[in-house]
């Protein structure tokens, strides 16, 4: 008998670390070996590494639904030691610190920590509701505002033979006029460069320095092992570059060179940025 009921708590223990279904289905794989895996064999390889980079496509719900279904079932695996938000500038810290320590949540949460109306906080909102309900902290990882403008006016370059290597810089470059739909000038492109990098070396900063295991949310060409923060954690001397997770929408290509994991999401209508910009500039 009592053997039977060790089994029994055994048995219950293990359901008790076992997640939720996904709020999203797809297609789940280890670029490395190709390997198909469940969502739950993928949060139990993420459960391992010290540091973990989940990239995103910032206008994607799904994305941001699974984000909050890995933090918490992560936290079934094992204590989360930190969550670093790229949408979260140091001067928000205070802020961010103060609604952690607080009894009660603001009632105006997204006014309290001065959440920039750039990031949707209907998408962005659950995760950092939930993050400030637990013992762990909370964490900007990007620059503030005035660096930004400060790099911008003053383009200066990152150290490190990685992230200055001329593919990287040729990939992150294109990246930029693509995403402003060719309507930059090119003497504007050095700087928005520095920009970018500066951006990646604050954020392999403060997941250097952040309580692990941590988990940090970034735009995917932040997360990119290949171009992106992952680099920088390596220039910065960490023998180990953390672990990335891609979620990405069917169709979109994710090789082993960018991330270790990816996620593919059901495809979504994308809107035409472009078009607005190029309206708007018209005008």
């Amino acid at each position: 008998m009592r053997g039977i009921l060790l089994l029994a708590a055994l048995l219950l223990s293990a359901c008790q670390h076992v997640a939720a279904p996904p709020p999203i289905t797809g297609d789940i794989r280890d670029l490395r070996s190709g390997q198909s895996l469940t969502a739950q064999e993928l949060v139990i390889r993420l459960a391992k590494p010290l540091r973990l980079i989940v990239g995103e496509q910032h206008d994607n719900r799904d994305h941001h639904q699974l984000q909050l279904w890995l933090l918490q079932a992560l936290g079934q695996q094992r204590p989360q030691g930190s969550l670093l938000l790229e949408m979260l500038t140091p001067d928000q810290q205070p802020r961010v610190d103060n609604a952690r320590h607080a009894s009660t949540l603001p009632t105006d949460l997204p006014g309290a920590l001065a959440w920039p109306s750039g990031w949707d906080w209907e998408t962005y909102g659950p995760i950092v509701r939930f993050a400030l309900g637990q013992p762990y902290p909370l964490l900007a990882a990007n620059l503030d505002n005035s660096e930004v403008r400060g790099f911008y006016t003053q383009p200066t370059a990152v150290s490190g033979s990685r992230s200055n290597a001329p593919s990287v810089k040729k990939e992150l470059l294109e990246q930029i006029s693509g995403s402003h739909c060719g309507l930059l000038a090119q003497s504007q492109m050095p700087a928005m460069l520095a920009v970018q990098q500066q951006r990646d070396r604050r954020i392999a900063e403060r997941l250097i320095g952040a309580p692990t295991p941590s988990m940090l949310l970034a735009g995917a060409y932040h997360a990119r092992k290949d171009v992106g923060v992952p680099l920088h954690v390596l220039d910065l001397g960490e023998s180990e570059a953390p672990t990335v997770l891609m979620l990405a929408q069917q169709g979109s290509e994710v090789t082993a060179g960018m991330a270790d994991y990816v996620w593919y999401t059901p495809a979504t209508p994308t809107p035409d940025y472009c078009a607005e910009m190029r309206k708007q500039m018209s005008q």
